[in-house]
């Protein structure tokens, strides 16, 4: 099959740009005159554009879209004010992360982003809500303009977004027409996430980039970014054999809904965090130059496999590799000790404390 591409393919082939299949689409891995991570660093010290319109926006409508989906996630929605955005997750009745996705408070919908692997599966899910229409809004484009100087380039475009803070949205015009702007993003620095109509995206990412604050930067970067971040990756990190407690992501459910245990696999979510749980995803870091890649093995002092590497690769902020994964719960305390299993030879490494990378978002 035929990969799709994005609205943005012949600009990004016009840059240079080096494509690799992602989640059934084309997308850029990287730059020709840049690399991964130069295009990283560049995220971190100034503002770069991201091409993720291969996600999805699927809006939530009828009377009461929230409490609609609270019975889907184990995360806060009819608690959230307007305007205001939250991280949650899609279970199943093991208590298993069947994705992962950001919930909008708009007042008249939810607007949820869906990965774009999984957005078959999650519109599917999402239609069982028999009380909301689900709306997918194919017409919407997504951008990611992430990087410290990210205000200042919208602001010097005209788009007031100084107001907005970290996990928060507004609806704000662009040449006339209406476009939805978040304070959010998956790279652990400041910056937004704009879905734009057809008829703009275009000619909005080519004003972007003639600020020459702001670069072209692919999914490899974005990658070593979240991985930095310790943000996890649907289909690496979390999947539907790993719950909410074994990922370390039970700051995402509130004590109300703890208690509630109204969402789907509430008992194994209960369960485990009164008896704790048998893995736990932890940070990897290694003072060797050689990166750690996914599914290399992971062992003890004592030559005992603990674990698995879900994420890993060179971390441009850190200089140095960066991974993380899942390892035993008696194995899982920062500073211990391990090698993974590289190629056949054996790199020490030791669970590392997560992030690599501390946040920059505006509060």
């Amino acid at each position: 099959m035929t990969d799709q591409t994005t609205l943005l393919h012949d600009l990004h082939a016009a840059a240079g740009a080096k494509f690799g299949p992602f989640a059934g689409y084309s997308m850029p891995l990287f730059y020709a005159d840049h690399g991964a991570i130069a295009e990283h660093l560049h995220t971190r010290a100034s503002s770069s554009l991201f091409d993720v319109s291969h996600m999805r926006v699927v809006d939530l409508v009828g009377d009461d879209p929230a409490a609609a989906l609270e019975r889907l996630v184990p995360g806060g929605i009819t608690t959230l004010k307007p305007d205001k955005l939250r991280y949650t997750f899609f279970t199943n009745d093991q208590g298993g992360i069947l994705d992962d996705l950001i919930a909008w408070q708009m007042g008249d919908r939810v607007s949820v982003v869906v990965n774009a692997s999984r957005v078959e599966h999650d519109l599917a899910h999402l239609q069982t809500l028999t009380d909301v229409e689900v709306i997918e809004r194919d017409d919407l484009h997504l951008l990611a303009l992430q990087g410290p100087k990210s205000e200042a380039v919208m602001t010097s475009l005209g788009v007031d977004v100084a107001e907005l803070a970290f996990m928060t949205g507004a609806v704000v015009d662009i040449d006339g027409t209406e476009v939805r702007v978040t304070r959010s993003g998956y790279t652990g620095e400041d910056g937004f996430e704009l879905a734009l109509p057809a008829d703009l995206i275009v000619s909005f990412t080519e004003r972007l980039l003639a600020d020459d604050r702001v670069e072209l930067a692919g999914l490899a970067a974005r990658d070593s970014l979240r991985l930095e971040a310790g943000l996890c990756l649907y289909g690496s990190d979390i999947d539907e054999t790993t719950t909410p407690n074994e990922a370390n992501l039970m700051w995402a459910i509130p004590k109300r809904r703890r208690e509630a245990g109204d969402f789907p696999g509430a008992d194994v979510v209960t369960s485990q965090s009164e008896s704790g749980v048998s893995r736990s995803r932890v940070g990897i870091g290694t003072s060797q130059r050689r990166p750690i890649r996914p599914g290399n093995e992971l062992f003890d002092a004592a030559g005992n496999k603990v674990g698995v590497v879900t994420s890993g690769g060179f971390g441009a902020s850190v200089d140095g590799p960066v991974a993380m994964g899942y390892v035993a719960t008696e194995s899982a305390e920062v500073g211990t000790k391990l090698e993974a299993d590289v190629r056949g030879r054996r790199v020490p490494c030791h669970v590392a404390d997560l992030p690599f990378v501390l946040p920059s978002y505006k509060r």
